[in-house]
């Protein structure tokens, strides 16, 4: 069962990470080489498209995927594309966003992509690797070997050079293909455009000295608004020799792109121009807000932007893309390469850089604050979204002198999406990186700077159960918060270490660390979702003394502060809590209702701690209400889960108390061999499939042969589980 897109995921309906790229016009030409491509797909797992650039290798190999996903045996296709990704050491978690993997441990990447894959039939595209090749190549010659399942389509201007790789070079377009294209995207641009007597030989023409190839042609198309086809061959023929450049020997194919590409851009008016070279410091989609901050000013007025944007998409340099009523914008990568030349070469990069960190970091500020809102759930898709142009900064100011305190502040103001949204491995490599520098100064915001990223730092590693680097920076955090007298950084720090003595089951610690940073926080007005953390963290550690009635207590006011502010992650926590005190209550239909909320909660934000947690606690509720098999089930697929978060229930006594009672009970009702066959069902439940399960979404959540919930008074009569626990559609569920 494939699993459901989550909000996070959907990015205002822009495509996720991953994805196949939509398609916003009609795809021309290239049957026959599709048709080899999908063949060559049928008998090798490596199989590279290479070609010059603007011959249309990405949007050729996409086709090939999706076509090629229909006639393999593959559970699906997914893209990489490393076109925005600049750092070899971000390779791996840009594929683990690709593969929509989430692991909060602190096991190296790799790791975790090989145990993924390895049981895995899939159809990985990665493309635009050029300026990574010895890490991609090292990469996917590792994941080959560990994933007979995994076939590999690499895009790029060479090979990878890995062992068994099949090249495919991509030729530029039949003639009457490039023709054809070139008519079909002059008729979007102008309505009633056709080939005719009397402009077809211009246009064939136009498309032979271009060599055919589809980006040329694009461009050339755009500018029919301003040109007739005749007006375009004596341009491109006025300007020929001149705009080749490159070397002697190279390619012609190169020396006509770079024609093709340098000559739109002499056409281009100065504003035109200036635009396109300051758009190439975006690093993916934008939106119009940030063009005309970033590239507004000296020489080009703000409010002018949209109407020069809007030039440069009717001559093909800009793409614009439109999903839910919201309207973003890219530049093909060698399109963008073209300006950011111009840009270096006009000595404009620096302060372009930095406007664009300016209007990032702003982003990260306000997403926080809009964090604790009933947008959190936007918060997290808008994030999810501009994260390449947030690497991008990140790279910026812990590379650029002077930079290095903003680094650490954006680094440390994105703690929300690193522990909220699944990316705590990605999280931790910045935040490592950030401290690991030398502040330009140790006093004022520079080092408050600092003592953030280090409270974050330590907050993510206690959550990969990684407890000595936490300690370490959380103990580096408060000595130079009383030092300097930052007393929100001092109630941050020692709170995260209150919660590391939760989770290592000093109870009493715990609660003594976490009523003084409690009490910091009001003193200083600090109210978030961190700090409602906190109170259900502190609510924990009293239930597990056995004071529940107190614990309810901090539960509900969190759960009335959650709900007056529209706050939903920390919600579930206090949520789980409150799910706990219903069962041992007895009131099993309350305790299922809250912990159903609290996985639709948990799988919204890719959250798997709150998603095993509420899984585990669902399964002793299940097999209270007389369900053992289904009890055992679910037990089953929160042991595959807890792998991706850490030690399994922390390798506390007091959260496996719970996970113990249900196994035994579970045990009792079905013997030993029973219990075991359900357990193993469980666990080969995708994450996905284990939340659909447990949400109880229809039949088809249901693996076929395994019971469903029953209420408590009737009599247990579990079946066995079936073979593989996944229901194809239109299968009957048990």
């Amino acid at each position: 069962m494939r699993r459901e897109q989550r909000p996070a995921d959907r990015s205002e309906g822009f495509p996720p990470p991953g994805s196949l790229p939509l398609e916003l016009n009609r795809f021309v030409g290239r049957t026959a080489e599709l048709a080899d491509l999908t063949r060559t797909l049928g008998g090798a797992r490596l199989v590279t498209v290479t070609g010059a650039g603007g011959v249309g290798k990405s949007r050729f190999a996409a086709r090939a995927a999706a076509v090629a996903a229909d006639t393999l045996e593959c559970d699906g296709v997914r893209r990489l594309d490393l076109a925005t990704v600049r750092e070899a050491d971000l390779v791996e978690y840009a594929l683990a966003a690709a593969l929509d993997l989430t692991d909060h441990t602190s096991r190296p990447p790799r790791d975790v992509l090989l145990g993924h894959l390895a049981r895995r039939q899939l159809l990985l595209v990665v493309d635009g690797f050029e300026h990574l090749v010895d890490t991609c190549a090292a990469l996917v010659r590792e994941l080959l070997g560990a994933a007979p399942g995994l076939r590999i389509l690499a895009v790029g201007r060479r090979p990878l050079g890995v062992e068994g790789e099949r090249v495919f070079p991509l030729a530029p377009l039949a003639t009457a293909d490039a023709v054809e294209l070139f008519a079909d995207r002059a008729a979007a641009l102008l309505p009633g455009f056709a080939l005719d007597d009397g402009n077809r030989e211009d246009v064939v023409e136009v498309c032979r000295r271009l060599d055919c190839l589809p980006l040329a042609v694009e461009l050339a198309a755009g500018r029919l608004r301003a040109l007739s086809p005749a007006d375009l061959l004596g341009r491109l023929d006025d300007r020929f020799r001149l705009l080749t450049g490159g070397t002697r020997g190279a390619l012609p194919r190169h020396q006509t792109l770079r024609t093709a590409i340098g000559w739109s851009h002499e056409l281009c008016t100065a504003e035109e121009r200036l635009l396109w070279a300051r758009l190439s410091v975006f690093s993916g989609r934008f939106d119009l807000d940030a063009a005309e901050y970033i590239c507004g000013g000296d020489g080009l007025h703000a409010d002018a932007v949209l109407d020069v944007l809007s030039e440069l998409i009717a001559q093909s340099v800009v793409v614009r893309e439109e999903a839910d009523s919201v309207v973003r914008y890219r530049m093909l990568d060698t399109v963008r390469a073209y300006g950011a030349d111009w840009l270096e070469a006009s000595g404009d990069s620096g302060r372009m850089g930095r406007r664009h960190r300016d209007w990032y970091m702003g982003l990260a500020t306000w997403c926080e604050l809009d964090w604790f809102s009933p947008r959190q759930a936007e918060v997290a898709a808008r994030i999810a979204l501009e994260l390449p142009n947030l690497r991008a900064v990140l790279e910026f100011c812990l590379t650029e002198p002077g930079e290095t305190h903003l680094g650490q502040y954006l680094a440390g103001t994105l703690w929300f999406f690193w522990a909220g949204c699944g990316r705590l491995s990605e999280g931790r490599h910045w935040l490592e990186r950030s401290v690991e520098l030398d502040a330009e100064s140790v006093e004022g915001d520079y080092a408050r700077s600092r003592l953030k990223a280090l409270w974050v730092l330590g907050y993510v590693a206690i959550l990969q159960g990684d407890t000595i680097p936490a300690l370490g920076a959380l103990q580096e955090c408060r000595d130079e918060a009383e030092r300097i007298g930052d007393a929100t950084a001092a109630a941050y720090a020692v709170h995260r270490t209150g919660c590391l003595a939760l989770v290592t089951d000093d109870m009493p610690r715990a609660e003594e660390l976490l009523r003084t940073a409690l009490a910091s926080y009001r003193e200083v007005g600090e109210l978030n979702s961190g700090v409602l953390m906190g109170q259900v963290e502190l609510a924990m550690a009293v239930a597990f003394q056995g004071d529940l009635a107190g614990a309810v207590e901090l539960c509900e006011d969190v759960r009335l502060v959650c709900e007056d502010h529209g706050e939903r992650w920390t919600l579930a926590y206090a949520l789980y809590v409150l799910a706990y005190a219903e069962w041992t209550r007895g009131d099993l239909a309350r305790a299922r209702q809250l912990l159903r909320e609290c996985l639709v909660i948990g799988d919204t934000f890719d959250d798997l701690l709150g998603t095993v947690l509420s899984i585990e606690l669902l399964a002793l509720v299940t097999v209270t209400e007389g369900d053992a098999g289904e009890a055992a089930l679910l037990q089953g697929a929160a042991g595959r889960i807890w792998p991706s978060v850490g030690l399994p229930l922390f390798g506390s006594a007091y959260y496996n108390a719970p996970h113990e009672r249900c196994a035994a009970d579970a045990r009792a009702m079905l013997g030993d061999a029973r219990f075991e066959m359900f357990v193993e069902a469980g666990a080969r439940l995708e994450p996905g499939e284990a939340v659909e399960r447990a949400l109880g979404r229809g039949a088809a959540s249901r693996p076929a042969a395994v019971p469903s919930p029953r209420p408590a008074h009737q009599t247990p009569q579990t079946r066995e589980p079936a073979a593989s626990p996944t229901v194809q559609g239109g299968e009957a569920a048990g």
